[in-house]
């Protein structure tokens, strides 16, 4: 009996948390109305707004993270460095899911930080989660004919 007093106390503290995280973000995505956000080659967009035009790039990389988490921090100055060596070809997105939940949501997140990579339709080709070296998703990008900027592309 107590087993099942604890596991009913475990359960209700975590919706209750669950509840309020989604509450709050709630009130803060109603409170502002993302327009499609401008892009700039080489810089990582951090955006809540789920409007994105994926044609004007071969591949976008969404990282699903937020700015507190460690290996989400990690994960920056790779993204940061990708952005800029595939400039023009490479569209770099990232959202803070615990800021506005809505993009977990959209993209299915489990878990941070997640990188979703998808084509010029908006179509989702690969999948990471977790900590992502910068020479594994080079590898992600070259197999969809990216070349770094000074490499003949």
């Amino acid at each position: 009996m107590k087993i099942v007093m604890k596991l009913a106390l475990v359960l209700c503290v975590g919706l209750f948390l669950i509840g309020g995280c989604e509450k709050g973000s709630s009130r803060k995505a109603e409170a502002e109305s993302p327009t499609r956000p401008v892009t700039q080659p080489g810089v990582v967009l951090e955006t809540t707004s789920l409007d994105i035009d994926f044609s004007k790039h071969a591949v976008t990389f969404i990282e699903l993270g937020a700015k507190s988490c460690i290996p989400c921090k990690a994960m920056q100055p790779v993204m940061k460095d990708l952005a800029a060596e595939y400039r023009d070809q490479l569209l770099v997105l990232f959202y803070d899911v615990w800021e506005d939940n809505k993009p977990a949501a959209h993209y299915k997140v489990m878990g941070i930080p997640t990188q979703v990579f998808l084509d010029a339709e908006g179509k989702e080709f690969h999948r990471h989660v977790g900590f992502y070296a910068k020479e594994e998703i080079r590898k992600v990008l070259e197999s969809r004919g990216l070349k770094r900027a000074g490499t003949g592309g």
